[in-house]
C-alpha cells in the first residue's frame, strides 16, 4: 500500500512540474515575439529534447553528449520558470534574450539528429583469465616417479616353435609363396600360444588346407 502511494506521489509531481514548466516556456517565448502555434511549439521541443536525452543516457551512462544535451533543455526549462517568477519584464524582453528563444529551434533539432544518429560507444572487452600454473624452465630436472614395493611384472616372451622335420632327401620341395609362408608362421604361433606346444606338419597342413608335400615345404621353412 504504501509503495502505491509513493509512485502516485511522484506521477503528481511530475504532472505538476510538467505543467507549470511547460506553461512558463510557452509564455517566456510569447514575451519574445513567438505568438500563436509557434509560442505553444516552443515547450514541446524542450520536453522532446530532455526525453531524447534521458533515452540515451539510460542505454549509455557514460555518453557525455547525452548528459550535455540532457543539461541544455534542463537549463532553458528552469530559465523559464526563474523568469516568468517576477525576475524578468515580460513586456520589455531584451534583444539576448530574444535571439535565444529565435535560435533555440535550430539547436533543439541539432540535439535531437545528434541523439539519433550518434554511434553507440563500445564496451571495453572483458580481460581475459589466466590460469595460475607453475612455470615449466628448460633446465629444471623431471619429477622423480614414487617408488613401488612390488616389482613389475614381466610377461615371458613366447617361445619360437621348434625346427619340424624337413622333407624327405631326394625328393624335391615345391614353390611356396612367401605369403602364404608367412601366414603359416602366424598358424605357428597362434597354437603354441593357445596350446603351450610347437605345431606339427598334419595339424599345420589340416589348418592350411594345402597338400603334405607342400605342407613339408612350409614346414622347412618355417625353422
Amino acid at each position: 500500500m504504501t509503495r502505491k502511494l509513493r509512485v502516485d506521489a511522484v506521477l503528481v509531481q511530475a504532472l505538476i512540474a510538467g505543467a507549470l514548466s511547460f506553461s512558463h516556456l510557452h509564455d517566456l517565448a510569447e514575451a519574445a515575439g513567438q505568438t500563436g502555434w509557434k509560442a505553444w511549439a516552443y515547450p514541446v521541443s524542450v520536453d522532446l529534447l530532455l526525453v531524447a536525452a534521458w533515452r540515451r543516457m539510460s542505454k549509455h551512462a557514460d555518453n557525455r553528449a547525452a548528459w550535455l544535451w540532457f543539461t541544455i533543455p534542463l537549463a532553458a526549462s528552469l530559465g523559464a520558470n526563474i523568469a516568468t517568477a517576477g525576475l524578468l519584464d515580460l513586456s520589455d524582453v531584451p534583444d539576448w534574450l530574444r535571439i535565444l528563444v529565435a535560435g533555440w529551434p535550430a539547436l533543439a533539432f541539432l540535439g535531437g539528429t545528434l541523439l539519433a544518429h550518434a554511434p553507440a560507444p563500445h564496451a571495453d572487452p572483458e580481460p581475459r583469465t589466466v590460469l595460475d600454473r607453475e612455470p615449466v624452465t628448460a633446465d629444471a630436472p623431471p619429477a622423480p616417479e614414487p617408488a613401488t614395493d612390488t616389482e613389475p611384472e614381466v610377461t615371458p616372451a613366447p617361445e619360437r616353435a621348434p625346427a619340424l622335420p624337413a622333407a624327405p632327401a631326394g625328393i624335391p620341395a615345391p614353390s611356396v609363396p612367401v605369403a602364404l609362408v608367412d601366414h603359416a608362421r602366424k598358424v605357428a604361433d597362434d597354437h603354441l600360444v593357445r596350446t603351450g606346444t610347437p605345431i606339427d606338419t598334419d595339424t599345420l597342413r589340416a589348418r592350411l588346407g594345402v597338400p603334405a608335400p607342400m605342407a613339408d615345404a612350409i614346414a622347412a621353412q618355417l625353422t
